[in-house]
This record gives structure tokens, sequence and C-alpha cells, in this order.
């Protein structure tokens, strides 16, 4: 869009500016690009280049006459492409908030105008080729090992040259047709997780209701991933354009165009090949997601709405009596006195009765998690607000703190870039944590939310809130902030979908942070910044593993806390989108991700909350939350639905073990712990655009049912063999993958487990703590009804109260398990690292079920426990063996039928290398 206040000086600029409000037609327009005047290595192993701009125009702004670029292969699979003033420092998110090496300083100009001609070049590193043309400059990135372009400027009749003013930057690469593409969020993709072209994607943190859907909402991810299949052969890399300004991004398909409101351009392109490898190589990058307390990975209640203690104790209550488990209770801000951050309510949660409710669970090893916004109510007699002012921490605009409205009233937000803030946040969170001792922190609000836009007073003469309807309403008196170009810019994101003001329902964008920061610039760092200072508050108290719930989230914000997506609906599309979103995330580095489980808003239908948790059940964090409007809907105020929550959650609370691995997994390698099913089945292209299915690690799949009245389930099998995991006998076997109609009656859901995995397990229970006590058992699969097999699985324990997650302190064992059949003979055998823990603990593997050994008429037999033969006799030990049963099979499953053989009764210990083995059969057939 172009503001009103530009001079049209052509009748030719009025029509060039009309075209602008179609995106195919506005690049084309606007300018005619750069040239490359010099190129030179620089001192760092990097290249330095110099770009003079061609023709300047007033659209939008004024160009920037001469630009700096800067190269590096930074890894063997990162490639670094940094564009910005080659005469003085722009604004870049900050190096000390999201830690990465910095590029030369501008202002002096290294290379020198070169009077011959400069040609086409290559910079090749070991598997990413930077190459460029210089007049007019554009640049593109290959991949080594193929040749394919995976990145590519050079304008052709889809879009223009590259334009870099002070508040307009623009480029654009073309794409291959077949190339699918993933990311670019925080939006709710209604057509599931694969992009599609000429929908809208915005990224500019704004509170927007998840219900809308393909708006900008609580987070900005400038990252995609695509995937291609080159002849056969599945490619996958990732491009980061790491910008913290607001921005639109369009996609058609063949191309993708960047419309960038301030800052710079900062490339990274990391080379895969594969989705696990580039979310490991972007992790490497932005910071590996943070490693998560053993409880949190449990089921968590939450609701607005808990008007006193008492009403918590009775949820508590009430989840035990209906035999569901429940790890963590949540208060949002009803616990607060006046809804004043870092205080209690002495009427409705008084701190001597709260402190005996705390002590009560937390010996039951249940947790409290409670709720905290960023606004800090503006009160001369509220403590937290009189040291804030003390330490001048609060965002300022024209020399006084910015003033806002959120649920306490008038508020001040604090300036979470300024170090005096941190360090005050991080002494009110350790008041906070001695009146009351939470186990975590939930921050919401922190887009920054706004109830008010523009410059406001508080009125005189009257009361804000007034008490009586909705506290959302503005009641401060304000005007509107047009006066300056970063409250007014010329270039009109499609903020909010609507292409709203950018400083609407937010901080005014003229605001100043710390050292002269604009809020215009580090508006969608806000939450993120938070985010860092609350995980270092946190860490300071007790030494304890920081737990922190954000709903702004940006690139980095992994590292420190977990995700929820925000405000959604009780209905069939908020739980369809809520696996794209979570699945999105996972993609993000922020693998700790659900959903309001049942919908924050309205209420649901019975069969539809059946249905949710069934989904949620599987969320990496699993969380009931409902509206204060909303009539109540934890899981036990239905049957049904309680019953399928035992189901479901049970479920879970048994695999524990597995999900707490894949925690460590992420916070190694970045590895999402739900994942789409292209993650492990890249070169299975009918699964690329799959949306309503999901993998756990790498191969427990979740098929749920998403629609209202349907008893069954049709599901996408890749190639392989699956196992049922409520029934271990049923299996769905497809040599080339496909399409199965699965019965899924109202309280079941479909969960299978895949070939050549090994899946630890314990007997699970009502909460994390007692259920991690239990014995383990290991779950081998092979493909059905195969000669030669083998399958593995790992395991990761320990004292998760330690803030790092890690081998070598003496609190932590991990475990490689491994799995073989052949020649007749059934193996298995684990290799441990550092088992002294484990073995403090006297974990024990008490089953073992392998699946898809092949029937050969006879029993497992001469079963050999670390080589010593075991008897039945007059031991524990009992073998028992069931044939599978198709729900799809084998062409020919009639003569080469296979079976589960469980062994119960074992003793091995957890902690200790082992190795167990059996005869199968009489005919020696495996």
């Amino acid at each position: 869009m172009v503001t009103s206040r530009i001079v049209f000086s052509s009748l030719s600029l009025l029509v060039a500016l009309i075209l602008c409000f179609s995106p195919i037609h506005c690049s084309n327009t606007i300018g005619k690009g750069y040239r490359l005047i010099s190129i030179e290595e620089s001192p760092d192993g990097g290249f330095i280049g110099y770009l003079q701009v061609k023709q300047k125009n007033k659209i939008y702004g004024s160009d920037i006459t001469t630009l700096r670029l800067y190269v590096k292969h930074e890894t063997d699979t990162r490639l670094r492409v940094h564009i910005t003033d080659a005469k003085k420092q722009r604004w870049e998110v900050p190096y000390n908030l999201l830690p990465r090496e910095q590029p030369p300083p501008v202002g002096k100009v290294i290379g020198k105008s070169r009077k011959s001609p400069i040609t086409v070049q290559e910079l090749s590193g070991s598997e990413l080729i930077f190459s460029y043309t210089t007049d007019p400059f554009s640049f593109a990135v290959k991949r080594k090992s193929n040749g394919q372009t995976l990145f590519n400027t050079s304008s052709n009749s889809a879009f223009g040259e590259m334009v870099f003013k002070d508040q307009y930057l623009e480029i654009s690469t073309s794409l291959p047709k077949d190339a699918s593409i993933y990311g670019l969020g925080e939006n709710s993709q209604a057509n599931g997780i694969k992009l599609v072209p000429n929908e809208p994607y915005t990224l500019y943190t704004e509170d927007v209701s998840a219900i809308n859907l393909n708006t900008d909402l609580y987070g900005s991810h400038p990252v995609y991933m695509d995937l291609r299949n080159v002849g056969g052969k599945p490619y996958a890399h990732a491009v980061l354009l790491l910008n913290s300004n607001g921005m639109d991004v369009f996609y058609r398909g063949t191309s993708l165009t960047y419309k960038v409101i301030g800052g710079v351009f900062d490339f990274y392109f990391v080379a895969g090949p594969s989705p696990l490898d580039v979310v490991d190589q972007y992790t490497s990058l932005i910071g590996r997601p943070a490693p998560m307390p053993y409880w949190s990975l449990g089921f968590h209640q939450c609701r607005w709405g808990y008007r006193n203690l008492s009403v918590i104790e009775d949820v508590v209550d009430s989840y035990q009596k209906a035999k569901i488990p429940l790890d963590v209770i949540w208060n949002d801000d009803d616990h607060m006195d006046a809804k004043k951050d870092f205080t209690l309510s002495p009427i409705s949660y008084p701190r001597a009765k709260l402190l005996n409710f705390l002590d009560r669970i937390h010996k039951m090893g249940m947790k409290y998690v409670v709720i905290n916004d960023p606004g800090i109510g503006v009160n001369s007699s509220y403590g937290v607000y009189q040291r804030g002012m003390a330490n001048d921490v609060f965002i300022k605009y024209e020399g006084k703190p910015f003033l806002a409205q959120v649920w306490p009233g008038a508020v001040h937000f604090p300036d979470f870039l300024n170090p005096k803030t941190v360090s005050w946040w991080g002494e009110e969170i350790r008041r906070f944590h001695e009146l009351a001792p939470i186990d975590g922190l939930w921050i919401d609000m922190n887009e920054v939310s706004n109830f008010c836009s523009g410059l406001c007073t508080i009125p005189k003469g009257k009361k804000c809130p007034t008490g009586e309807g909705p506290s959302w309403i503005c009641c401060l008196d304000c005007k509107n902030i047009t006066k300056t170009r970063w409250d007014d810019p010329p270039y009109k994101i499609n903020a909010t979908g609507v292409t709203a003001p950018i400083g609407f329902k937010t901080i005014a964008t003229s605001a100043l942070h710390y050292n002269g920061v604009r809020e215009y610039d580090a508006h969608s760092i806000y939450g993120f910044s938070e985010t860092v200072a609350t995980h270092k508050g946190l860490l300071s108290i007790e030494g304890k593993r920081p737990f922190i719930l954000s709903r702004s989230t940006f690139v980095g914000s992994g590292k420190y806390a977990a995700h929820w997506t925000g405000d959604n609906q009780g209905t069939w599309q908020s739980l369809q989108v809520s696996i794209s979103t979570m699945l999105n995330f996972g993609i993000f580095g922020v693998p700790m991700v659900g959903s309001d489980i049942c919908g924050f808003y309205p209420q649901p239908t019975e069969e539809l909350c059946n249905r949710w948790i069934e989904v949620g059940a599987f969320y990496p964090f699993s969380r009931d939350h409902a509206n204060y409007y909303s009539p109540r809907q934890e899981l036990y105020q239905w049957d049904t639905v309680a019953e399928s929550a035992r189901n479901a959650l049970g479920m879970r609370y048994k695999i524990l073990p597995y999900l707490y691995t894949l925690n460590y997994e992420a916070h190694m390698t970045g590895a999402p712990i739900a994942r789409p099913l292209f993650f492990s089945f890249p070169e299975y292209t009918e699964c690329y655009g799959s949306s309503r299915q999901f993998l756990l690690g790498s191969g427990l799949m979740i098929s749920p049912v998403l629609e209202q009245g349907k008893t069954e389930v049709e599901a996408l099998f890749p190639p392989g063999s699956w196992y049922h995991m409520f029934d271990m006998t049923q299996a769905v076997v497809s040599k080339k993958g496909r399409r199965v109609t699965l019965p899924a009656p109202l309280n079941f859901v479909n969960v299978h487990l895949y070939q050549n995995t090994i899946l630890p397990m314990q007997r699970g229970g009502l909460i994390s703590k007692e259920a991690r006590t239990t014995p383990f058992s290991l779950v081998i699969t092979f493909p059905a009804g195969a000669s030669e097999g083998y399958a593995k699985g790992k395991l990761y324990l320990d004292e998760d109260e330690l803030p790092e997650m890690k081998l070598g302190n003496g609190q932590s064992t991990y475990v490689d398990f491994y799995a073989s059949v052949g020649n007749g003979t059934v193996k298995m055998w684990s290799e441990v690292k550092e088992g002294k823990f484990a073995l403090s603990k006297g974990w024990v593997i008490e089953k073992v079920s392998v699946l898809g050994l092949r029937g050969g008429g006879g029993q497992a037999s001469e079963i050999v426990i670390n080589g010593s033969p075991v008897s039945n006799e007059g031991k524990k030990v009992e073998v028992s063996l069931k044939e599978h049963t198709y729900v799809v099979g084998l062409e020919d499953e009639g003569e080469n039928k296979s079976v589960m053989v469980e062994v119960r009764g074992l003793e091995m210990l957890v902690g200790k290398d082992f190795n167990m083995s059996w005869k199968m059969g009489i005919n020696g057939a495996n």
C-alpha cells in the first residue's frame, strides 16, 4: 500500500503505484536494482563486495546509494549472505540476544571500483555454492552434490530487481514448481502444513486470536524448509531471513518475494539434505531447544476462571477420583491481587492456604505454574511498579514511560533490551518465588498486547477499568500517533490480515528502547527478549531446570521456552489446524509445543473434546485450557471424555521414557518431538502434504479422527510394517505405502509403531513421578514375516531438576538398544553409557515384546540372558506367542504369517549392558 504523503510527480508514477496494490506487478516498478562494483576476500575468510544503486526513485522512500555485500561459508553446510548499508550501521537482531558470528563493521570501504567489468564468479563451499551476476546484481545458491539451484534472485517475468530503502526492502527468488515449502509463521494454516501459493504470509507479532486463518499471529519465524524430490531422491534445505521487522512474504508457487519494512537482508542457507539434517543445522545456528523437566511432559490442566483456591483443589481431587493422569495445575490471573504481576489475592488465594496446598501437591510430585504478563500496573502502592520506576526499566515515549492498558488497567512495559531491566525482572521473580514456590512461569500477552492504540493518558475523574463490561475495552484517553514515519511507514504490511497500522493494539512503534532502539525495529523480538530474561531469572533462584511457556516467539525462542498456540476455538477446524501449527514449530526449533485441548472458547461439544484429547494426549506439550466465560471442560466433566482421556493419556504416560528421550534428542540435535511424516519418509512423496497425522520421533504415528460424526479414519501408511500400540497383534503392512481406512470408535485413537524400532516404555500411572519408578518394557518391531531384520532404539534418563541435560555429570544414563533376527535366532542387547544413575534407581526391564517374527509353527525356546540359559521351570519368566492380524497385510501373508513373542518376568538392569537371545520354532524359520 502507498501512503498519501507521497507526492506524485507524474501520471506514470501514479500508474506504477496503483500497480503496487498487486504484489505480482509491484516489484517491476519500484527499482532498477544495483550493480556490483567490487568484491574481495575479507580477513575472516568471507567475501565483501559493494553495490551501487542503478537508478533512484521515491517510491516507499529514497534508495540507499551504496550497499555492502558480505558472504561467508560459516560451516560446511551453512552459507550466510548479508546485505546492508555500506556507510552506516542499520538495525539488526541484537547479537547479544541471539548469539552468532558478526560480520565486519560497516563504514569503511574495503574494495575499490574496478575498471574492468566483473565477470560471473562462484564462491564455493563444501556443499553450497554462491554465485553472482554484476549488473544488475543478483545472486544464486546452488547445491554442489546435484547442481540444484536452491535460491536465485535473478529477475524474470515474475519479479523485479532487489530494492533497498530505509523502510522498504524487497528481494525475490524463483522456485521450481515441484518444491514443497513449509514454515513462514506463526499463522493458522487451514490447508495444512505445506504452504499454498497466493495466500498471505505476514510476519509481525500480534495479539490476534489463532482462530484467524493465514494471519500474522503471536510469533515471527522468517524461515522456510524446501523439500524436493530430484530423480527419486529427496533433498531438503532451509532459508532464514534473520530480520525482526514486519514483512509480507508472497509465495506464488514458482517464486517467493520478501517485502520488509526495515533492517537488513541477512540470509542463512542450510544444506540438509535430510529434514533432520536441516533442523540440526538450523538449531546449531539459532540455539538448541531447551531441556524440559520430566514432569512437563505429563498432562497439564488450566483455566482462566479458577476463582479461588478451593476450585483448583477440587480440580486436582477430581482428576484423581476419575483416575485421569495429571502432573501440573495452572493458574491464569485468578491468583493475582487485582491482576497485578507477582502478587497473590489475599481473598481468593491467601498465601497461608496456598502454601499448604502447594506443599501437598509437591509431596505428591505435582507442579504449579502461574501466568505472568509483561504489563506492570501503574500503581504507586505496588512494589513491583515502584522498583521498576526506581530502576528506570520501562520503554519510553518522548522521555516518559509509555502508557498502555491490559488486565490491571494502566500499565508500563519493561524494556528487556536494557540490562537493568533483566536484573530487576530476575529479582521480581525471586521475590515472588519466596511468596509462592512456583515451578514455572507462563508468559503471555508479550507480542506485546495492548488494549489501546496510540498515545494515551489516564482519564481524570473516572475509574479505568470501570469494572463493568469486558475488561479488554480501552478506557484510557488516547489519540492516534501518525506524525512520524515509524508510526506510519510508507509500505503497509498486511498486519492482522486487514493492513492495520503497525502500532494498532500494541506499543507505539516510535517508542524507544534502551540505547535509542525503536519499537519499530524491535517489536517482534519483545516476547523473545522477555523469555531470555525470564529464563535467566528462574535459573538463578534454585539452579533448577526452568520451565517457561511463552505465547510470543521469535527465531531462537526454543532455546529457552515451550510454546502453546494461543487462543483457539472449540471447533473441528481448530483441532485440525493444531496439527499443522505444532509441526511448524518443530521446524522453527520450538519442539515443546501444543494447543489448548478442547479449545479455549467457546465450549466444545462432548464429541469434539473426546477427539481432541485423543490428539492432545500426543502433543509434546499437553494442556487443557479454557476461557473465563466458557463452561467447565476439564476432562472428567463428561464420562465419555474421561474414558478417552484414560485411554490416550494412559498411553502417553507409558511412553514418557520415549518422549523424554526425544526431548534429549531435540536438545542435542534440534530434532522435533512431533514431526511430519516426511521427516522419516522423505522419499515417499505421497506424504509431503500430510497434515492430518504426525509422528512422535521417527516411528510412532498418530492417526486421529478430526471430523464430526466419524467412527473410522483414513490413514496414510508409508511403506513398511506398522503395529498398533493398543493391540500389538494388529498390523498394517504395505510394500509401496497406501491409504487405509481404520476403525476409530469414540474412545479409541490409532497409534502405530514402525518396523525396525525399539520403543522403551514403563507401566504408566497417574503422575509422572510415580510412572517413572515403574519397571520398563521394550517393544521391538521387525518387518512382518521377514527372515532377517534389525532394530534399534535409545533411552535417556537423568535427574531432571538439573539445569543441563547432558551426560558426564554422574546423574544421567544413556542406553542404546539393538535387536536382530536371522537364522532362526532372535537377539537383543544394550550398550550403556554412564549406568551409575540408572543403577542407583534400581530400574529394571521386566518385559520384552518382539513383533513381526516369522511364524514357524513353534514357540520361542532356549532363552539365554547374559550367557546363561533360562529355564521356565521354577522361574518367573513366561513366554507367550500370538499371531498378528493384518488390517492390510502382505500379498503372500497366507504362507508368510508373522507372530508376536512376549517374554515376561525379566529383571534385567537398565543401567547395565545385557544381551538376550532365543531360538524360534522347530523349523528355524526366521
